[in-house]
């Protein structure tokens, strides 16, 4: 799996196939976060963790590399968090290359986590944003999630999380 590239002609692309992430996708999902995240950044053990755990989902979004040689790339991705005797589940991480921003992916990536939660016996999920993150505020608010709560200082930087859920 490579790192994500940029297509110069950001039309025309085909919808992402999303699947649940695997150990090969270890250095892609790294590299995502890095390119994604400043700060707060998941570090590979703990990726690595999440891939194997059974009470977490990593679903990685992948598009055909535009030449068609390099096979998919990963251009995006979602963990999401279940405790065990619990319907709600938690929504810790999106990430979608900035070069692919605008795109719909995560949108994709949000229906397929709600989708997974559901699938494993979740009526609600819940998530937490950062106050200044208004794309993720807006794709939250538009797909019918309501803030609950407001986490001061929760990011490194300092940066208030505002938490959001959604009945499923």
């Amino acid at each position: 799996m490579s790192a994500p590239l940029r297509d110069p002609r950001g039309e025309g692309l085909p919808e992402p196939v999303i699947r649940t992430a695997c150990h090969d996708d270890l250095d892609a999902l790294i590299a995502l976060e890095h390119a994604a995240f400043a700060t707060d950044r998941a570090e590979r053990r703990a990726i690595r963790h999440a891939i194997r755990s059974p009470s977490m989902d990593v679903l990685a979004a992948l598009l055909e590399a535009p030449n068609g040689d390099l096979g998919p790339v990963l251009v995006g991705a979602a963990v999401l968090e279940r405790r065990r005797g619990s319907r709600i589940a938690r929504l810790a991480s999106i990430a979608v290359a900035p070069n692919r921003g605008g795109l719909g992916i995560g949108g994709r990536l949000l229906d397929a986590a709600e989708a997974r939660a559901r699938a494993h016996g979740c009526d609600r999920l819940r998530l937490e944003v950062r106050a200044d993150n208004g794309a993720g505020i807006r794709l939250y608010e538009r797909r019918g999630y309501t803030r609950f709560a407001v986490r001061p200082a929760y990011y490194e930087d300092g940066m208030e999380a505002w938490r959001y859920e959604r009945g499923l």
